[in-house]
């Protein structure tokens, strides 16, 4: 038996039946008609979803592998990019080399875009997709587990509990990565557990210990287990975050002293459907280049991780006009800044304004009003937080600045 079969990609022999499954077990038809016909009466819920299961049925017969099903993917992946983004703009291609593999580390926004856009883009640049690393607490439900895995998403399994046996969950994972890379098969994964909500960016290092366990286990030191991975920073910027009231929202729960956020039934699910479904403005791709160093630990890898991420994540007016609300006297957060702190902040802001200095005053004016309509659909109370998460990719490049 194949010794990762509870956790890898479906392959290209078992697509049939996962469709099937889809079509007829899991009643995908039902679902589409709901996200796609969300306002439609009642009445004609059973037609259209007779009608959008015909259409599936059109659809899949078109597919009998891995690479075929992915295809139908990209054209959704297309849209989605034409409908919902103001443009996706990519930049560091030239930096990879089509005969390697590649452990692609990215920040983390959205449940299903980042590696989706990542592949995209990929895609668009001569490039195979990747193997995408997906934690098992998406895959409660069995429609979304087919779809994920046919999609070439392998599991993270985050539910096991008792320490040796994480251990060898870790080490399976770890042996799992390594495998795929060297069969010339290029691999996503988030630079922590879960979406960065705060705006955040920082490398978790047991991500990056979990990395070398098989590296050291076949004898390697540190630094060479970490080189063998060919390991890439990737940062990705979205102007406006789908899903920005909702993290906000989890923010002020968790927020109470002594609060256990409990996330409610299908709360992943919505995010999902929301992330791709909602406006993003512009979204920007940087692609960094391969990590070579001689790293004594996980931190000092983290760190070179972070370092790119932060230095290449392209920001927007968004994070600007946050970061200049947030510095105002009458915010909560600017009447607590000492006079120096303010100066400083200042300074940077509008050093960063700079980077506008070519956009038209009235295409900025417009770009202020739209993001502060934005804020202003949310509660008052999730509002701190949502200008925070876009404020803080700012900062994170005020602190590397500072270490630098």
């Amino acid at each position: 038996m194949d010794e990762f079969e509870a956790i890898r990609p479906f392959r290209d022999h078992e697509a049939p039946q996962v469709m099937h499954r889809l079509l007829h077990e899991h009643d995908l038809a039902a679902v589409i008609t709901r996200f796609r016909f969300p306002q439609a009466p009642r009445w004609v819920g059973l037609p259209l979803t007779l009608l959008v299961k015909q259409f599936l049925k059109h659809e899949f017969r078109k597919i009998h592998d891995v690479d075929t099903f992915q295809q139908l993917v990209w054209r959704y992946v297309a849209r989605t990019v034409t409908k919902t983004t103001s443009g996706l703009s990519v930049d560091g291609m030239e930096k990879l080399d089509k005969n390697q593999s590649y452990l692609f580390i990215s920040n983390h926004r959205d449940i299903v875009l980042d590696p989706a856009l990542l592949d995209f883009a990929l895609v668009n640049h001569g490039f195979d997709t990747v193997e995408i690393a997906i934690g098992d607490n998406l895959l409660g439900d069995p429609m979304v587990s087919d779809l994920m895995r046919l999609n070439k998403s392998f599991i993270v399994r985050r539910s096991v509990e008792g320490l040796k046996a994480k251990l060898a969950t870790l080490t399976q994972l770890s042996r799992y990565i390594e495998s795929t890379l060297i069969h010339g098969q290029s691999v996503w994964i988030a630079q922590r557990e879960g979406r960065a909500k705060d705006g955040m960016d920082r490398t978790d290092p047991a991500v990056v210990k979990m990395l070398s366990i098989y590296g050291k286990k076949r004898g390697l030191d540190f630094g060479a287990s970490i080189r063998h991975l060919n390991i890439v920073p990737v940062a990705i910027s979205y102007e406006y975050d789908p899903c920005d009231a909702l993290k906000a929202a989890e923010l002020e729960a968790r927020a109470d002293v002594g609060a256990h956020y409990v996330k409610a039934d299908n709360e992943d699910i919505v995010s999902i459907v929301k992330g791709i479904a909602s406006p993003k403005g512009r979204v920007h791709i940087s692609v960094g280049s391969p990590l070579q160093g001689d790293y004594a630990n996980a931190d000092a890898v983290a760190a070179a991780i972070d370092a790119q991420i932060v230095a290449n994540y392209k920001l927007f007016p968004s994070n600007l006009i946050a970061f200049e609300q947030l510095l105002k006297p009458t915010s909560r957060f600017g009447a607590t800044l000492q006079e120096d702190a303010r100066a400083r902040l200042q300074q940077l802001a509008t050093q960063s304004r700079e980077a506008w200095d070519r956009m038209d005053a009235t295409e900025m004016r417009r770009k202020a009003l739209e993001f502060k309509a934005r804020i202003a659909e949310s509660p008052e109370k999730l509002q701190r937080y949502i200008l925070e998460m876009y404020a803080n990719p700012l900062m994170n490049k005020v602190e590397l600045l500072q270490q630098n």
